[in-house]
This record gives structure tokens, sequence and C-alpha cells, in this order.
């Protein structure tokens, strides 16, 4: 007996085909390493691409507008993000951009997967695999490593779905042609370059200090050496040891013991992340050297927030984070309007300096914006 397939049939077998063939037996696609462009470069090569990101800001800052296309079907929706962490971002992004896509009246069906931050390579392969076979409208995932570049690059050359990326802000010169559909999150550069700043002025730029990097990929770079190229080239602070990580408070906690030991005399060490923050102030308590070193935070969510509270933590730069969440569900609503024009390349959020002497009043105004949606850190303390 001879079947007839439709051409949606047709097209799905053909599409489940291309997926398993690009998706496991692709070589990699980038001999080279990924090229970022910052981006405060991207927004002088593309001028036009302001004016797109500052109408965007708006929409994200505003109160929503319902969406009024009717949809055939649910969107499907598949999210990977590194949530096994101690920062809050990640779930409260879910928390955010499910929130508002509720508000604006759009229909979705969501898979989120939450995953280490430096997860093997094989588990990352059978969650886009799985993308696949669910035939998601838009996959949302993250760009730290090589690795996830590769896989990333098959996603974009295959065309299969629309490409969220996280917590990037800075477009990668090897996708320019097929780029991702938003680049969304933080600037990690401008942010910590606000925190050099701040370390410059309490040191008078002088004197040593130790650096506690994640693991190595994007963050460390883009948050770890441009911090210290922002202190090489405008103080006289000297770097005398930096370490990258397993990225977990455990790791960050031997790394900043073996700075602590070889050089008590450090005026502070600079962590690139909530977990690795805390991991600091349980080395720095241990040798007894609290009123003696500074430590930062990175990302200002509920642990960073408590810890600064309490005088443990010096400085953080606080994210408005739930504009993350936001940003995705506007991009996503002008989309299945016809309007992705209107959707910037890169959307990035607001910043704010926080220290131990902010005021409770100054605190409570922005946490209100950062968590809009997320809802409001609770009063905790932090245990050691």
């Amino acid at each position: 007996m001879m079947y007839i397939l439709t051409k949606l049939a047709w097209r799905t077998l053909v599409t489940n085909i291309l997926c398993s063939f690009f998706l496991i037996y692709s070589p990699i696609l980038l001999a080279s390493p990924i090229t970022f462009t910052p981006l405060s470069t991207y927004l002088e090569q593309h001028p036009e691409q302001r004016f797109i990101s500052q109408k965007f800001a708006s929409i994200v800052s505003s109160p929503s507008q319902k969406s009024q296309i009717i949809q055939p079907r649910p969107l499907r929706i598949f999210v990977i993000y590194p949530g096994k962490q101690i920062s809050d971002y990640w779930r409260r992004s879910i928390a955010s951009f499910t929130a508002r896509l509720n508000e604006l009246n759009i229909q979705y069906e969501i898979k989120t997967h939450y995953t280490r931050p430096n997860m093997a390579q094989e588990q990352q392969e059978r969650l886009i695999n799985k993308a696949a076979r669910y035939r998601a409208d838009y996959i949302i995932f993250t760009l730290d490593t090589v690795k996830h570049s590769e896989l990333i690059s098959r996603i974009l050359k295959i065309g299969m779905s629309k490409l969220i990326l996280q917590n990037i802000t800075t477009p990668v010169l090897q996708w320019q042609d097929t780029p991702p559909f938003l680049y969304v999150g933080f600037d990690h550069a401008r942010g910590s370059q606000t925190l050099s700043q701040y370390f410059k002025e309490k040191t008078q730029s002088q004197g040593d200090y130790g650096v506690v990097l994640w693991s190595p990929g994007v963050i460390s770079e883009t948050r770890g050496q441009s911090f210290i190229d922002d202190i090489t080239q405008t103080s006289s602070l000297r770097m005398v040891q930096s370490y990258y990580t397993q990225a977990s408070r455990q790791s960050a906690y031997r790394s900043a013991i073996n700075i602590l030991t070889q050089h008590p005399q450090v005026k502070f060490i600079y962590a690139c992340a909530t977990d690795l923050a805390l991991g600091v102030l349980d080395a720095i308590r241990e040798k007894g050297l609290a009123d003696k070193v500074m430590v930062n935070g990175w990302g200002g969510g509920e642990q960073e927030l408590a810890a600064l509270q309490q005088g443990k933590l010096d400085v953080t730069i606080m994210r408005m984070n739930d504009d993350n969440g936001v940003a995705m569900a506007e991009a996503i609503k002008l989309d299945i309007a016809g309007k992705s024009a209107m959707v910037p390349q890169v959307y990035s959020g607001d910043f704010a300096l926080v220290t131990k002497k902010t005021s409770q009043q100054e605190l409570d105004k922005l946490k209100a914006i950062a968590f809009r949606y997320s809802g409001q850190p609770s009063q905790q303390t932090l245990t050691y």
C-alpha cells in the first residue's frame, strides 16, 4: 500500500532529518575562537540600532499592553539555563518572562531545564536535540564557552528555531550573517568598570588585589579581564594573583584562601559572580580579615543584598534583574505581530551601584524596580 504524505508531513519529516543530521553528526562549525564585539563598538558600527534599542527599552520599562494577535496555537518555548547555582538571576528571569507573557495575553507552552554552569557537552547536546524534537519556536540559551558556541552555530545554521541568547550583550562576529533573534542581558564590561571605579576610589588607586574568576569563558573574560584591564590602565593597583574556579562557592573559597595565605596584604579580592563572592567571604572570615579585605558581589541578587545589609559584602553592581525577562517577552510579542524590525539585536538592562552604606530607603526603591515581577527578596541571614 502506498501512502501519500501531506505537505505538512513532508516538511516535518525533512525538518526532523535535518535536525538529527546537524545536531548529532555535524562537525564543529567554528574552527577559530569566537570573536565578540563590545556593545559600545557594535552601536557605533550600527547607529540605527541605538534608536531601536532606546524605543525598545521604553517598552520594557512601561506597563504591558496586551497582544491583539489571534494565535493558531500556543508558542513552544524551550529554555536551557545554568540555574543550578546560588545566584537567583536565572530563576528570576523565568519568573519575569512568564509573568510578562501572561500579561501580554500570549499563549505559550514552556519547557525549562536548569543545569550546572559548566555542564558536560553531552548534556547540552541532549537538551538541544530535545528542543529539536519539540520543534520549539524559540530556544533560550546562554553563551559562556566554546562548547556553547558550537551548539549555537548548529542551531543558527539550521534555522529551526529563533534563538534568544541570555546573559550576553556582545554580538559574535562569526554569526553576523545569521545572528540570533536577540542577545539579552546586562553589559558585563560596563558593570565591571563601574566596580573598578569604586575600588580605585576606596584604595586611592594604590595597593595589591586578587581576582577570583568564573570558569574559563565569556564571563571570566568580560567581567574579569575587563576589570583587570581598566585597573591596570588607570591606576597603580597591582594584581598579585588570580584564579579560575569551577564556578562554585567552594572552589572560590579555596582560591581566596590561597590568595590570602600568600598575600594577606591585599586590599580587596574581586569576584566575578555571586557564588564566587560568597566563597571569598567564607575565606576572609576564616582568615579573620573581615575588616581589612574588601570583596564585591556581581548582580545584586537575594544572597548578595542580604550580605550587603549585614555588612559582610562591601559593594555590588545590581542589575535591574526582571528587565531581562520582560525584554524577551516583549520581543516575542513584536515578532508574532510581524514587527521584528522593532526588536533590537541587543537588549542591555540597567545597573545601580549598591554598597553596604546604601540606605534602606534607596535599596527598597531599587528592589521595587529590579524584582517587580519575580518578587521581593526575603530578609534572610547567610549561613557560614
